[in-house]
């Protein structure tokens, strides 16, 4: 096995969520160097300067030209397919920010590139290492569930709780153009979580779109730059070996979304887990039992730490919630198993995999094909609710094949 490591990393975006995973691949010790860009250089100067990190590059290009081995992208959320391309074409391994891309051809393009360069590319999918999703994944594996045969997973995150400052700090003065983004363009958070507990893919979908009411200038079509006035969503999709998911994403909603943003719901024949905002049970033909504590997280540093000075205090939780039981630290490096690792203690997981993934030439979980399956359906949904629910078919891109470099993460570190 050629080990390549350790290797350098750029990160593209100097904004709030990027400094977090900055401190990771930094502390990373299959990383030797870490850089930072963004189109505003006082960001990078500031986070470099925080963090110590190696330095800064006066553009995106700048940092390709560079002899950096590898870029982790944390722009805005509609950019993320072209940029991941260019880098894939430069050279360098890719860590992308979610979603994939927002388009059937953007998400094409990027599994081109690397079928071409062999180059490692992986979505940063923080509901694949959410607790929910690793339980039923391992409730799956022992056959507890029986034949799943339903699912459902929510991202319901309301925008008066933190998303107009997020949008507000990385939009500038026409940030209301940008926070009209559709919510089914953003599906990876829900469906990632059932699909990366269940496996499979879906094959076709209905979705119905809510037209907002709010009338303060987001999700307004004149204003928007998506033509886009659906501020909720929901999708119902096939699975290909039968039986159908179900995914909500709220923006307007009643809820507590700096609790939990993500929720979920197995159903099989033998089994059964259901999530809400502070309790989980497992259920089958006998009985229930509270499972809430396997999959609670323990908060990593205090609300008020300076790292999250930038942060609106009403997304902070996400960002310090730390590990759960369920989660195996075990297998993290002791370096990142020091340090805070939010959205459910994912974090730490996805900078392992990827980094794993280049130093090893062994293939990550959420792969180009796999971040694919947990991407495309929500396009397809967004137009499905554009012409009014119409069932639209969802074309797969099939499983990432099997090369001679390519092992999983986990077959690598054993």
């Amino acid at each position: 096995m050629t080990q390549i490591s350790p290797f350098s990393l750029g990160i593209v975006g100097a904004g709030q969520f990027s400094g977090q995973f900055a401190k990771l691949f930094k502390a990373h010790p299959l990383v030797r160097d870490v850089y930072v860009t963004d189109v505003l250089a006082e960001r990078a100067e500031t986070l470099a300067a925080r963090q110590d990190l190696a330095g800064t590059f006066p553009s995106f290009e700048d940092m390709l030209a560079s002899d950096v081995d590898a870029v982790a992208i944390f722009t805005q959320r509609w950019t993320h397919g072209p940029l991941v391309v260019q880098a894939l074409r430069a050279g360098k391994h890719v860590y992308s920010a979610v979603p994939m891309a927002i388009s059937e051809e953007e998400i094409a393009a990027i599994i081109e590139a690397v079928r071409e360069t062999g180059l490692t590319y992986m979505m940063g999918e923080t509901s694949y290492y959410n607790p929910a999703t690793i339980y039923a994944r391992d409730r799956k594996a022992d056959g507890a569930f029986g034949r799943i045969f339903y699912a459902e997973g929510d991202y319901v995150h309301d925008m008066d709780l933190g998303f107009y400052a997020a949008y507000q700090y990385s939009g500038g003065e026409e940030w209301q153009k940008t926070a009209s983004y559709p919510p089914m363009l953003y599906p990876t958070h829900s469906l990632g979580g059932v699909l990366g507990g269940i496996g499979g893919h879906v094959t076709s979908v209905s979705c119905i779109g809510v037209r907002d009411e709010r009338g303060d200038g987001v999700f307004d079509r004149e204003i928007s730059m998506f033509d886009n006035d659906f501020s909720n969503a929901t999708a119902l999709f096939e699975m290909d070996g039968g039986g159908s998911i179900r995914i909500n994403e709220f923006r307007r909603v009643g809820y507590p979304s700096h609790l939990r943003e993500s929720r979920f719901r197995y159903f099989g024949t033998e089994g059964s887990f259901e999530q809400l905002v502070e309790t989980a049970v497992w259920q089958d033909k006998e009985g229930f039992t509270d499972v809430s504590e396997q999959i609670s997280t323990l908060p990593s540093i205090p609300l008020d730490d300076p790292s999250l000075a930038d942060v609106d205090p009403a997304l902070r939780d996400a960002f310090v919630s730390g590990l759960a039981p369920v989660h195996d630290p075990s297998r993290l490096p002791a370096e990142l198993r020091a340090l805070p690792s939010g959205h459910e203690g994912s974090h730490a997981f996805l900078v392992d995999d990827f980094v794993t993934a280049v130093a090893t030439g062994s293939l990550p979980p959420v792969n180009a094909w796999t971040a694919a399956r947990f991407t495309l359906p929500g396009i397809v949904a967004h137009q499905s609710a554009l012409r009014g629910g119409e069932r639209l078919p969802i074309h797969d891109f099939g499983d990432a094949p099997e090369l001679p470099a390519a092992r999983s993460t986990e077959a690598a570190r054993g």
